[in-house]
């Protein structure tokens, strides 16, 4: 209870308050979540005006029996061979949705990276080292961080690999 009452107190999510606590500059981005538009990351992209290779979106994937982030830009799609391949894994398959929300402690199209209630191994998509910073789920809909690729990948302790397919 003590808990809740701290996180509204703060105004934040628990990926804005993890960033918070551990020092790392970011900029929080918030727009008007549209329940119709067709994919939350685009969506996302389109609302910041920001390129979508620049926009990550978190997936959660069942690997060989345990949970795994990879988390990839909107602009394409999760190879979920490359994923298992890139934490020793052999086959991988989306997670159930529910599971994925009752793992992360989010719900879905606002599952972030950042502050899950059980840290998950994650895996970044290597094509985040090209940009200065990129944004990913600040812990809902219509709420975006920006950071730099390396401060993600430190904060999630995420491993970088080639795990996306047509971005």
């Amino acid at each position: 209870m003590a808990k809740k009452a701290k996180k509204q107190q703060s105004g934040g999510t628990p990926a804005t308050v993890a960033l918070t606590a551990a020092g790392v500059a970011h900029t929080l981005h918030s727009y008007t979540h549209d329940p119709s538009h067709p994919s939350y990351g685009e969506e996302a992209a389109e609302a910041m005006g920001v390129s979508p290779d620049r926009v990550f979106k978190t997936l959660v994937a069942d690997v060989d029996g345990a949970l795994v982030v990879g988390i990839v830009p909107v602009a394409g799609s999760l190879d979920l061979k490359a994923l298992a391949t890139a934490v020793g894994g052999k086959r991988a398959a989306m997670a159930d949705p529910a599971l994925a929300e009752r793992t992360t402690g989010y719900v879905r199209g606002g599952i972030s990276p950042l502050g899950q209630r059980k840290r998950l191994r994650t895996v970044l998509d290597d094509s985040a080292s090209a940009h200065a910073t990129v944004c990913v789920s600040a812990g809902r809909r219509g709420l975006e961080v920006e950071l730099a690729p390396g401060d993600l990948a430190a904060l999630t302790d995420a491993v970088l690999a080639p795990i996306a397919r047509g971005a």
